[in-house]
């Protein structure tokens, strides 16, 4: 019995160990993310700003630009994914993957070869254990992103839409993140960077009420695209990679906050199944005091006859 007391001890002292860590993970992530937050929200207004000048050109002007011509007949299609570089963030990376994988198969299903980044080595780990064939990758930074990281996922994905790559030329562009909503809600989505949709830009404009700026165009609208078209995709892709941290952080720190209250659950179970053995050990030692004090009775009683 003395045997069994010892390893509950021992499993409540490791769980305790183990919710120490969780807690103080839990603490951080959450700190962490409100700055995530702040930089999200910082990064907002050049990205719309952005976009409606994008909109603003290639609406006052006939020119024909990777950005926002759309092919005929594309073949070919860029997904970007961003996962995260480390574990403990409940299915996080999962469900970007999962993402990642619906929109594959329904480039796959329009007739589309699709071509895959990754960011983060969760996704790079996904691929590579099923051996699928990725064009280029990135990790390191995931929880805490630089416009800097931004640029150089951007510089093969414009090379690729302009057709400056040895694997070919692609048609469209498309990104995969999780977007941040609050604290309990991350939602990963996926959505087409390019060609830039006018439409929908004109349209939501309209519902907000604004009112697209004109421009003169100097020297050209075709220059003006091409001096924009890097500063759009590292702009929408900082933006994600920005949303994708904080809905790490917060990922994270519901997990933990998860584990933590599992920890605690445990030891209230271990603890209880601890006094229960060490009550039965005491029990088992008075009856084992008893029996020997009535045996010794027993045998002064008998020795006296």
């Amino acid at each position: 019995m003395g045997a069994q007391l010892r390893v509950y001890k021992r499993r409540i002292q490791a769980v305790t160990a183990t919710k120490k860590i969780t807690k103080a993970m839990e603490m951080i992530a959450a700190s962490r993310i409100v700055k995530a937050q702040r930089k999200v929200a910082a990064s907002q207004p050049y990205a719309t700003e952005l976009t409606r000048a994008v909109t603003a050109v290639a609406t006052g002007s006939d020119a024909k630009h990777p950005l926002t011509t759309e092919v005929e007949a594309p073949t070919r299609a860029a997904v970007l994914l961003i996962t995260s570089d480390r574990g403990l963030a409940g299915g996080y990376s999962s469900n970007a993957i999962k993402a990642a994988e619906r929109l594959r198969e329904r480039l796959a299903s329009e007739g589309k070869e699709v071509d895959t980044y990754i960011v983060g080595r969760k996704g790079v780990a996904y691929y590579g254990f099923r051996e699928r064939k990725v064009i280029d990758s990135w990790t390191g930074f995931t929880d805490n992103p630089a416009y800097g990281d931004a640029k150089r996922i951007a510089a093969p994905l414009i090379a690729a839409i302009q057709n400056e790559t040895a694997e070919g030329g692609v048609d469209e562009l498309h990104i995969v993140f999780t977007e941040f909503v609050s604290m309990m809600t991350q939602n990963a989505v996926d959505a087409r960077m390019l060609p830039l949709s006018l439409d929908e830009v004109a349209e939501e404009s309209t519902r907000k009420g604004e009112i697209l700026p004109l421009f003169d165009f100097e020297p050209s609208a075709e220059d003006v695209l091409d001096a924009l078209l890097p500063r759009y995709v590292e702009s929408r892709i900082y933006n994600a990679l920005l949303q994708a941290a904080a809905s790490e952080h917060a990922a994270r720190r519901r997990a933990m906050k998860s584990a933590t209250d599992n920890a605690g659950d445990l030891i209230k179970s271990l603890s209880r199944l601890a006094n229960a053995a060490r009550q039965a050990e005491i029990t088992q030692e008075i009856s084992e005091i008893v029996g020997g004090a009535s045996a010794l009775a027993d045998a002064t009683a008998g020795s006296d006859k």
